[in-house]
């Protein structure tokens, strides 16, 4: 076997390599700034609406407020 062809075989990998490596960190650094850019910018535009929360009716409340009512009516 040829040494020769063992290095050049270990260059290309190792250009390759970097060449995967040096692709994958640009590409993750391109989605950090595409998703603070959707944060900031879109939602000023198409801001995400906000889930209404229900207010369930609360019988004791209910309950003293027609109480007060009727307190508040009765003539003595």
């Amino acid at each position: 076997m040829d040494i020769s062809l063992l290095k050049e075989g270990l260059f290309v990998m190792i250009i390759g390599m970097g060449t995967v490596f040096v692709f994958l960190t640009v590409m993750i650094w391109v989605m950090k700034l595409n998703s603070i850019f959707m944060q900031k910018v879109v939602n000023k535009f198409f801001p995400e609406e906000l889930p209404v929360e229900k207010k369930s009716p609360n019988n004791d409340e209910e309950i003293a407020l027609a109480v007060a009512c009727a307190y508040a009516t009765k003539s003595v």
